[in-house]
């Protein structure tokens, strides 16, 4: 049943919607905590350890002048803070699981993961490519900007976050699931050379090639990979409580393989489940999803 990933885990509740344009995944470590996700651990044999959730003031200001970004400054506390959680956390010898929230807050948790790790791969499961820097958004919303500002692009007062040493290395980073991405996000990929399976890829190659294919980009020479799991990767059907719903999406079943094959690979370091939001969900079905992936992904198995 327990996994070779190291079993002693600290969960990091991030409870920030303010990088997206819709409101409600704030709640969604509550809600992963209501669907029990320690007793899933705890009966994988892991040492859990609940450190609470980082605090979000919402009552900040939205728009500053000459910045096509929304909530810029609470967005930018927020990663700063998560970015030393998840360093001290690596430090005591933990693995990093955090729980969102909205998808900016893998700024902070790449961050303080870079801290800490020389050579870091990424598997990022997600409808959409989160590529874009201010100039290219169509929103302003900062939950669709992560991996630009990981890799390098965009405001200089998100990609300073961690420290100057901190950007990732593209030729390591996965995006799996894609199947909505704006024109600048496209050009992005290209020049920056993310390797991305979108649907198509899943269909004609099917789940169990794309998921070596992904381990072996991400593990190739790192000493590390952190899995970032978006919960509008899957189809509405399965994950309807998102906010940015994408049909044609995943399946419940090709989720857990990806989550199993990662888990028996045994480099995966840190992780983190984000959009999951309770507003939009029916009996807490997305978030009970996610804490059984997680469970998969930490080693859960039939024998």
């Amino acid at each position: 049943m327990k996994s070779s990933i190291n079993s002693h885990i600290a969960i990091i509740g991030v409870p920030l919607d303010l990088g997206s344009g819709r409101r409600g995944v704030d709640m969604g470590p509550s809600a992963i905590r209501y669907a029990e996700i320690l007793l899933r651990l705890e009966s994988l044999g892991c040492q859990v350890h609940d450190t609470g959730d980082i605090c979000v003031n919402r009552d900040t200001i939205r728009h500053l002048p000459g910045i096509r970004m929304h909530y810029l400054e609470e967005i930018e506390r927020v990663n700063i803070a998560l970015c030393q959680k998840v360093a001290e956390q690596l430090d005591l010898g933990r693995f990093p699981l955090i729980l969102g929230g909205d998808h900016s807050i893998a700024i902070g948790v790449l961050a303080g993961i870079r801290q800490r790790t020389k050579k870091l791969g990424v598997v990022w499961f997600d409808a959409h490519g989160d590529i874009n820097t201010p100039e290219t958004s169509p929103s302003g919303n900062i939950h669709g900007m992560p991996v630009a500002i990981r890799l390098g692009l965009g405001h200089e007062r998100l990609t300073a976050i961690g420290g100057p040493d901190t950007r990732l290395d593209a030729k390591n980073f996965v995006q799996i699931g894609i199947r909505d991405l704006d024109a600048g996000e496209k050009k992005h990929l290209s020049e920056l050379g993310v390797t991305v399976f979108t649907m198509h890829e899943i269909d004609r190659l099917g789940m169990p090639k794309v998921m070596e294919e992904a381990i072996r980009i991400a593990s190739d020479g790192t000493d590390s990979v952190h899995v970032s799991f978006d919960m509008d990767v899957m189809d509405p059907l399965h994950a309807p409580g998102v906010g940015t719903p994408v049909v044609g999406g995943i399946t419940y079943r090709e989720s857990h393989l990806a989550m199993e094959m990662l888990s028996a690979a045994n480099i995966v370091g840190s992780a983190e489940f984000v959009e999951v939001n309770t507003v939009l969900d029916h009996g807490n079905q997305t978030a009970k999803v996610a804490v059984a992936l997680i469970g998969s992904l930490l080693g859960e198995k039939l024998r």
